[in-house]
């Protein structure tokens, strides 16, 4: 068989368009490396220039039907699929990164205030020092219920007490540590 028994490009063409998974099974063979040469210059790595390649050759395989192939090669028609597959993809993973930025900008404090952690380690000091000056069984309610959550029956069962003590004492604890909140700012 010599090189002028071989179907050339629009000869593929019109046969793939026309249903022939063959035709373009050859197209895909005889175009791939250039596609994704092309493709990783665009993107700049492997896996996203594997993706864009294969993303070129789907669109192709759409829009063969309408293709009127102008000259005797498919390369310059895929370069332009590729070109556009390659700046959908860019945009999409900017797009993609300036969402999570912004989403982690948003869980971040925009700057550090000094005077306001000074403050805030000052009041944290004065309510462990108000906390330290209670009772065993007022520290054990503070410690269950304002610490490790838990709820005034659960706290009453762990203490061994009832629940209207965890409710009237927790009550007064919180009263007191308002006040030295206050006196702290």
């Amino acid at each position: 068989m010599t090189g002028e028994d071989l179907p050339g490009d629009a000869e593929l063409v019109v046969l793939a368009a026309g249903g022939s998974e063959h035709a373009f099974r050859t197209l895909y063979r005889a175009y791939v490396r250039p596609v994704y040469w092309l493709a990783h210059g665009l993107v700049g790595n492997p896996a996203d220039a594997e993706e864009v390649t294969q993303e070129t050759f789907l669109v192709a395989w759409r829009k063969l039907p309408d293709l009127d192939l102008l000259g005797d090669s498919l390369l310059p028609w895929l370069a332009t699929i590729c070109r556009f597959q390659s700046a959908n993809r860019i945009r999409r993973q900017r797009r993609d990164r300036e969402h999570t930025e912004a989403a982690a900008d948003e869980t971040l404090p925009s700057t550090v205030d000094v005077e306001q952690q000074v403050i805030d380690d000052r009041l944290a000091e004065a309510i462990l020092h108000e906390v330290a000056g209670l009772g065993e069984l007022d520290r054990a309610i503070f410690r269950l219920c304002a610490t490790e959550g838990y709820a005034y029956q659960a706290a009453a069962d762990e203490l061994g007490v009832a629940h209207g003590v965890v409710r009237n004492r927790l009550s007064r604890i919180r009263t007191r540590l308002r006040t030295v909140v206050k006196e702290s700012t």
